[in-house]
């Protein structure tokens, strides 16, 4: 018999996710802007999952797991840390943070897309209205003068884009893999083997690397926040969410997560929102909502259902 989810927990769950990783745009672009990509996510995940695991010890929790949960927790850190995170702070070296987070907001197109290539899973009516939308607001946002005209930036938006289908491909992986049913010792492994890949990648690219203490108090508190909060938090909630609902449903923080990171790079990084922008924004996240909503198709089939004419029985 399965456990029913904790609906609080499930609110806390999404929460974390919609608010705490749409500012981790503005603090990985503070941090990655005195800070090497790799090394930077390499610090942040290791140490994260060395906090993880000495939580656990307090707390009683074994971190003892099987061979092929660690196999999968490798594979998973690979998908969502090493490579789905850590390219793309490589990338916010080039692009706004609000771009980042608004092309990241393409999420749930891409899982559908691998849903139905991977499960078969039908693409309903209003998903394909949706993926309709999706594309329509990713040109408009790729298409501006700024990225067209700048190589850099357009290599940024492309590996971006490159990190989307891993993270996508990522969240269909562990909703359905073995691992380990603790959700602090899921997210500790998918921390140390995806900060480990991280600074075997760095050392790979020769990037320096620098102590703590020679780092700016911004770099310092963007580091403490995106470990606590980006990492052990929303990280964990994230891994919570993936067994407790659909995938669909939980990439559904893009919604969120752009609209925060836009505004907070507007305010703290005097990044420029253009008209263009904007209405990209509502036509990408309204196409993300039309994949996911279930209200709309429920309407649809009232309203068909009242247009049929209804049967006459002849007595």
């Amino acid at each position: 018999m399965e456990k029913t989810p904790n609906k609080l927990l499930i609110v806390l769950a999404f929460f974390s996710i919609y608010v705490i990783w749409g500012s981790t745009y503005l603090l990985n672009k503070i941090a990655v802007s005195e800070l090497a990509p790799f090394m930077l996510a390499a610090i942040r995940f290791i140490t994260a999952g060395v906090l993880i695991f000495i939580l656990c010890k307090f707390l009683g929790i074994k971190i003892s797991i099987t061979k092929t949960q660690l196999k999968n927790t490798i594979i998973a850190g690979f998908l969502f840390l090493t490579f789905g995170n850590g390219i793309v702070v490589w990338a916010l070296r080039f692009v706004d943070s609000g771009f980042a987070a608004l092309e990241i907001s393409a999420q749930p197109l891409i899982v559908l897309f691998l849903l139905r290539v991977i499960d078969g899973k039908k693409i309903k009516t209003m998903s394909l209205i949706g993926v309709g939308l999706g594309i329509i607001g990713m040109y408009l946002l790729v298409s501006q003068k700024q990225i067209i005209s700048d190589s850099d930036s357009i290599i940024g938006m492309g590996m971006i884009f490159i990190c989307l289908v891993s993270w996508a491909y990522g969240s269909i992986f562990v909703s359905k893999a073995d691992l380990p049913a603790n959700y602090f010792v899921n997210t500790g492994y998918q921390m140390i083997s995806g900060g480990i890949m991280l600074m075997l990648g760095s050392f790979a690219f020769g990037e320096s690397w620098s102590l703590p203490t020679t780092w700016s108090g911004e770099v310092q508190i963007s580091m403490i926040l995106l470990i606590l909060f980006g990492s052990i938090v929303a990280f964990t909630s994230f891994n919570y969410l993936l067994k407790a609902v659909s995938p669909e449903k939980v990439a559904t923080s893009t919604y969120v997560n752009p609209i925060i990171a836009m505004s907070l790079g507007w305010y703290f990084l005097n990044e420029q929102i253009t008209m263009q922008s904007s209405i990209a924004a509502i036509v990408l996240l309204t196409g993300v909502y039309f994949i996911n909503t279930k209200k709309k198709l429920i309407l649809l089939s009232r309203f068909k259902g009242r247009l049929r004419p209804k049967k006459v029985e002849i007595e």
